[in-house]
Protein backbone atom coordinates (compact mmCIF):
# COMPACT_ATOMS: atom_id res chain seq x y z
CA UNK A 1 0.00 0.00 0.00
CA UNK A 2 1.41 3.39 -1.02
CA UNK A 3 0.85 6.35 1.24
CA UNK A 4 1.33 9.83 -0.18
CA UNK A 5 1.00 13.41 1.02
CA UNK A 6 -1.92 15.20 -0.59
CA UNK A 7 -2.66 18.88 -1.02
CA UNK A 8 -1.33 20.98 1.82
CA UNK A 9 -0.95 24.60 2.81
CA UNK A 10 -0.20 26.66 5.88
CA UNK A 11 -0.22 30.24 7.07
CA UNK A 12 -1.10 32.70 9.81
CA UNK A 13 -4.74 33.31 10.64
CA UNK A 14 -6.57 36.02 12.57
CA UNK A 15 -3.87 38.69 12.71
CA UNK A 16 -5.74 41.67 14.15
CA UNK A 17 -4.63 45.04 12.84
CA UNK A 18 -5.92 48.53 13.49
CA UNK A 19 -4.27 51.24 11.41
CA UNK A 20 -4.75 54.94 12.18
CA UNK A 21 -3.92 57.32 9.37
CA UNK A 22 -2.87 60.55 11.02
CA UNK A 23 -2.26 62.70 7.94
CA UNK A 24 -4.50 65.74 8.19
CA UNK A 25 -6.93 66.83 10.88
CA UNK A 26 -9.31 63.90 10.30
CA UNK A 27 -7.86 60.54 11.25
CA UNK A 28 -8.54 57.54 8.99
CA UNK A 29 -9.33 54.31 10.82
CA UNK A 30 -8.99 50.84 9.27
CA UNK A 31 -9.86 47.88 11.52
CA UNK A 32 -9.20 44.44 10.05
CA UNK A 33 -8.33 40.79 10.49
CA UNK A 34 -5.73 39.35 8.10
CA UNK A 35 -5.37 35.68 7.12
CA UNK A 36 -2.33 34.47 5.15
CA UNK A 37 -2.18 31.09 3.39
CA UNK A 38 0.86 29.79 1.49
CA UNK A 39 1.34 26.85 -0.86
CA UNK A 40 4.62 25.64 -2.26
CA UNK A 41 7.54 23.28 -1.69
CA UNK A 42 6.71 22.30 1.87
CA UNK A 43 6.46 18.52 1.66
CA UNK A 44 9.65 17.90 3.66
CA UNK A 45 8.33 19.59 6.78
CA UNK A 46 5.29 17.28 6.75
CA UNK A 47 7.24 14.12 5.93
CA UNK A 48 10.53 14.55 7.80
CA UNK A 49 10.23 17.67 9.94
CA UNK A 50 12.77 19.55 7.79
CA UNK A 51 11.79 23.22 8.15
CA UNK A 52 14.44 24.68 5.84
CA UNK A 53 11.80 25.80 3.31
CA UNK A 54 9.26 27.01 5.86
CA UNK A 55 8.63 30.70 6.47
CA UNK A 56 7.41 30.83 10.09
CA UNK A 57 3.84 31.92 10.57
CA UNK A 58 5.13 34.41 13.13
CA UNK A 59 7.17 36.03 10.37
CA UNK A 60 4.02 36.30 8.28
CA UNK A 61 2.24 38.06 11.13
CA UNK A 62 5.15 40.47 11.59
CA UNK A 63 5.14 41.29 7.87
CA UNK A 64 1.49 42.33 8.15
CA UNK A 65 2.33 44.86 10.84
CA UNK A 66 5.53 46.07 9.18
CA UNK A 67 3.84 46.58 5.81
CA UNK A 68 1.01 48.49 7.48
CA UNK A 69 3.57 50.88 8.97
CA UNK A 70 5.68 51.13 5.84
CA UNK A 71 2.97 51.45 3.20
CA UNK A 72 -0.23 52.32 5.07
CA UNK A 73 -3.61 50.65 4.59
CA UNK A 74 -5.76 52.83 2.36
CA UNK A 75 -7.47 50.08 0.33
CA UNK A 76 -7.66 46.52 1.66
CA UNK A 77 -7.44 44.90 -1.80
CA UNK A 78 -4.20 46.77 -2.51
CA UNK A 79 -2.77 45.90 0.90
CA UNK A 80 -3.64 42.21 0.42
CA UNK A 81 -1.98 42.19 -3.01
CA UNK A 82 1.14 43.84 -1.61
CA UNK A 83 1.47 41.15 1.05
CA UNK A 84 0.73 38.25 -1.31
CA UNK A 85 3.38 39.40 -3.78
CA UNK A 86 5.88 39.85 -0.98
CA UNK A 87 5.52 36.27 0.26
CA UNK A 88 5.84 34.74 -3.22
CA UNK A 89 8.55 37.01 -4.61
CA UNK A 90 10.76 36.93 -1.51
CA UNK A 91 10.66 33.16 -0.83
CA UNK A 92 11.74 30.57 -3.41
CA UNK A 93 9.76 27.82 -1.68
CA UNK A 94 6.48 29.75 -1.78
CA UNK A 95 4.68 29.20 -5.08
CA UNK A 96 1.37 30.96 -4.33
CA UNK A 97 -0.02 33.12 -1.55
CA UNK A 98 -3.51 34.07 -0.58
CA UNK A 99 -4.23 37.01 1.71
CA UNK A 100 -7.78 37.37 2.99
CA UNK A 101 -8.81 40.52 4.83
CA UNK A 102 -11.97 41.17 6.80
CA UNK A 103 -12.53 44.88 7.45
CA UNK A 104 -14.95 46.16 10.08
CA UNK A 105 -17.07 49.27 9.55
CA UNK A 106 -16.76 52.31 11.79
CA UNK A 107 -18.88 55.46 11.51
CA UNK A 108 -17.14 58.78 12.01
CA UNK A 109 -18.36 60.82 14.97
CA UNK A 110 -15.71 63.51 14.84
CA UNK A 111 -12.19 64.20 13.55
CA UNK A 112 -10.81 61.37 15.67
CA UNK A 113 -13.93 59.70 17.10
CA UNK A 114 -15.70 56.63 15.68
CA UNK A 115 -18.56 54.22 16.40
CA UNK A 116 -18.50 50.56 15.36
CA UNK A 117 -21.36 49.86 12.94
CA UNK A 118 -23.23 46.60 13.39
CA UNK A 119 -21.92 43.26 12.18
CA UNK A 120 -21.43 43.93 8.46
CA UNK A 121 -17.88 43.36 7.25
CA UNK A 122 -16.02 43.98 4.01
CA UNK A 123 -13.88 41.19 2.55
CA UNK A 124 -10.91 41.09 0.18
CA UNK A 125 -9.24 37.87 -1.01
CA UNK A 126 -6.15 38.29 -3.18
CA UNK A 127 -4.20 35.35 -4.61
CA UNK A 128 -0.83 35.65 -6.36
CA UNK A 129 1.26 32.88 -7.93
CA UNK A 130 4.28 34.80 -9.19
CA UNK A 131 2.77 35.76 -12.53
CA UNK A 132 -0.95 36.47 -12.07
CA UNK A 133 -3.10 38.16 -9.44
CA UNK A 134 -6.72 37.25 -8.76
CA UNK A 135 -8.93 39.61 -6.75
CA UNK A 136 -12.19 38.65 -5.05
CA UNK A 137 -14.07 41.17 -2.94
CA UNK A 138 -17.10 40.65 -0.79
CA UNK A 139 -19.20 41.46 2.20
CA UNK A 140 -20.70 39.38 4.99
CA UNK A 141 -23.42 39.82 7.58
CA UNK A 142 -25.36 42.54 5.75
CA UNK A 143 -28.86 42.16 7.23
CA UNK A 144 -31.75 43.13 4.92
CA UNK A 145 -35.52 42.86 5.36
CA UNK A 146 -38.58 43.54 3.22
CA UNK A 147 -41.77 43.74 5.28
CA UNK A 148 -43.90 42.92 2.22
CA UNK A 149 -43.45 42.27 -1.50
CA UNK A 150 -42.53 38.63 -0.97
CA UNK A 151 -44.52 35.49 -1.79
CA UNK A 152 -43.91 31.75 -1.61
CA UNK A 153 -46.33 29.27 -3.15
CA UNK A 154 -46.62 26.54 -5.73
CA UNK A 155 -43.97 24.39 -4.05
CA UNK A 156 -43.90 20.60 -3.68
CA UNK A 157 -46.10 19.12 -0.96
CA UNK A 158 -44.95 15.80 0.43
CA UNK A 159 -46.17 13.88 3.53
CA UNK A 160 -44.01 16.09 5.74
CA UNK A 161 -45.07 19.47 4.40
CA UNK A 162 -46.77 21.74 6.91
CA UNK A 163 -45.71 25.10 5.47
CA UNK A 164 -48.65 27.16 4.27
CA UNK A 165 -48.52 28.98 0.97
CA UNK A 166 -48.43 32.76 1.21
CA UNK A 167 -48.71 35.76 -1.07
CA UNK A 168 -47.51 38.23 1.55
CA UNK A 169 -44.65 37.51 3.90
CA UNK A 170 -41.60 39.12 5.48
CA UNK A 171 -38.41 38.38 3.57
CA UNK A 172 -35.27 38.75 5.66
CA UNK A 173 -31.74 37.57 5.03
CA UNK A 174 -28.10 38.07 5.95
CA UNK A 175 -26.21 38.73 2.74
CA UNK A 176 -22.89 36.96 2.29
CA UNK A 177 -21.61 37.94 -1.13
CA UNK A 178 -18.34 37.53 -3.00
CA UNK A 179 -17.53 38.79 -6.47
CA UNK A 180 -14.63 38.11 -8.83
CA UNK A 181 -13.02 40.81 -10.93
CA UNK A 182 -11.96 40.47 -14.54
CA UNK A 183 -8.45 41.77 -13.83
CA UNK A 184 -6.11 42.24 -10.89
CA UNK A 185 -6.24 46.04 -11.09
CA UNK A 186 -9.08 48.40 -10.35
CA UNK A 187 -10.62 51.15 -8.26
CA UNK A 188 -11.52 48.77 -5.44
CA UNK A 189 -13.23 51.24 -3.12
CA UNK A 190 -15.51 52.63 -5.83
CA UNK A 191 -16.30 49.15 -7.12
CA UNK A 192 -17.10 47.89 -3.63
CA UNK A 193 -19.54 50.71 -2.99
CA UNK A 194 -21.21 50.27 -6.39
CA UNK A 195 -21.53 46.50 -5.97
CA UNK A 196 -22.87 46.79 -2.44
CA UNK A 197 -25.48 49.33 -3.58
CA UNK A 198 -26.51 47.15 -6.53
CA UNK A 199 -27.11 44.21 -4.19
CA UNK A 200 -29.23 46.35 -1.88
CA UNK A 201 -31.19 48.02 -4.69
CA UNK A 202 -32.07 44.68 -6.25
CA UNK A 203 -33.24 43.28 -2.91
CA UNK A 204 -35.42 46.34 -2.30
CA UNK A 205 -36.87 46.56 -5.81
CA UNK A 206 -37.53 42.88 -6.58
CA UNK A 207 -41.00 41.53 -5.92
CA UNK A 208 -39.93 38.14 -4.68
CA UNK A 209 -41.61 34.85 -5.47
CA UNK A 210 -38.75 33.01 -3.77
CA UNK A 211 -35.45 33.88 -2.14
CA UNK A 212 -33.82 32.01 -5.01
CA UNK A 213 -35.35 34.48 -7.46
CA UNK A 214 -34.15 37.39 -5.32
CA UNK A 215 -30.62 35.94 -5.23
CA UNK A 216 -30.46 35.83 -9.01
CA UNK A 217 -31.86 39.36 -9.31
CA UNK A 218 -29.21 40.66 -6.91
CA UNK A 219 -26.33 39.03 -8.76
CA UNK A 220 -27.77 40.03 -12.15
CA UNK A 221 -27.97 43.67 -11.04
CA UNK A 222 -24.31 43.64 -10.02
CA UNK A 223 -23.18 42.19 -13.36
CA UNK A 224 -25.36 44.64 -15.29
CA UNK A 225 -24.07 47.71 -13.47
CA UNK A 226 -20.45 46.81 -12.63
CA UNK A 227 -18.58 45.92 -15.82
CA UNK A 228 -15.41 44.99 -13.93
CA UNK A 229 -17.19 42.15 -12.08
CA UNK A 230 -17.47 38.82 -13.92
CA UNK A 231 -18.81 36.42 -11.27
CA UNK A 232 -20.98 36.79 -8.17
CA UNK A 233 -21.43 34.17 -5.46
CA UNK A 234 -24.19 34.62 -2.91
CA UNK A 235 -25.26 32.75 0.21
CA UNK A 236 -28.56 33.97 1.65
CA UNK A 237 -29.95 32.39 4.81
CA UNK A 238 -33.70 32.80 5.08
CA UNK A 239 -34.39 34.40 8.43
CA UNK A 240 -37.91 33.19 8.99
CA UNK A 241 -40.56 35.44 10.50
CA UNK A 242 -43.47 33.30 11.59
CA UNK A 243 -46.95 34.75 12.01
CA UNK A 244 -48.04 34.41 15.64
CA UNK A 245 -51.46 32.86 16.26
CA UNK A 246 -53.29 35.40 18.42
CA UNK A 247 -56.70 33.73 18.17
CA UNK A 248 -56.46 32.29 21.74
CA UNK A 249 -56.58 35.92 22.91
CA UNK A 250 -59.46 36.94 20.68
CA UNK A 251 -57.19 38.91 18.38
CA UNK A 252 -56.63 38.79 14.64
CA UNK A 253 -53.16 39.07 13.13
CA UNK A 254 -53.17 40.64 9.65
CA UNK A 255 -49.42 40.21 9.11
CA UNK A 256 -48.53 42.45 12.05
CA UNK A 257 -47.03 40.29 14.81
CA UNK A 258 -44.24 37.80 14.00
CA UNK A 259 -41.89 35.50 15.80
CA UNK A 260 -38.38 36.07 14.40
CA UNK A 261 -36.38 32.85 14.35
CA UNK A 262 -32.71 32.33 13.46
CA UNK A 263 -32.54 28.51 13.59
CA UNK A 264 -33.26 26.35 11.74
CA UNK A 265 -33.12 28.33 8.51
CA UNK A 266 -33.19 27.78 4.79
CA UNK A 267 -29.89 28.51 3.06
CA UNK A 268 -30.05 29.66 -0.55
CA UNK A 269 -26.77 29.70 -2.49
CA UNK A 270 -25.93 30.45 -6.08
CA UNK A 271 -23.30 31.62 -8.56
CA UNK A 272 -24.03 33.94 -11.49
CA UNK A 273 -21.44 34.66 -14.21
CA UNK A 274 -20.99 36.63 -17.38
CA UNK A 275 -20.81 34.43 -20.45
CA UNK A 276 -17.42 35.99 -21.29
CA UNK A 277 -15.95 35.59 -17.79
CA UNK A 278 -12.29 34.50 -17.94
CA UNK A 279 -11.33 31.23 -16.22
CA UNK A 280 -11.38 31.55 -12.44
CA UNK A 281 -7.89 30.08 -12.08
CA UNK A 282 -6.81 30.41 -8.44
CA UNK A 283 -9.43 33.05 -7.59
CA UNK A 284 -11.51 30.68 -5.46
CA UNK A 285 -9.11 27.77 -4.81
CA UNK A 286 -5.51 28.43 -3.83
CA UNK A 287 -4.35 25.04 -5.10
CA UNK A 288 -6.01 25.34 -8.53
Amino acid sequence: MAITLGAHQYGKSATRLVHVGRDGQEHQLVDMTVDVTLTGDFADTYLTGDNSRVLPTDSQKNAVYAFARRYGVAVIEDFAALLARHFVDSQQSVHAARVSITAYHWRRLGPHSFQRCGDETRRAIVTYDGSQTWVVSGLTDLVLLNSTGSEFHGFIKDPYTTLAETTDRILATVVNAYWRYRTGDGDWNASYQATRQALIDAFVQTHSLSLQQTLYAMAERVLAQCAEVVEVRLALPNRHHLLVDLSPFGLDNPNVVFNATEQPYGLIEGTVLRDDAPPAGRAWALSA
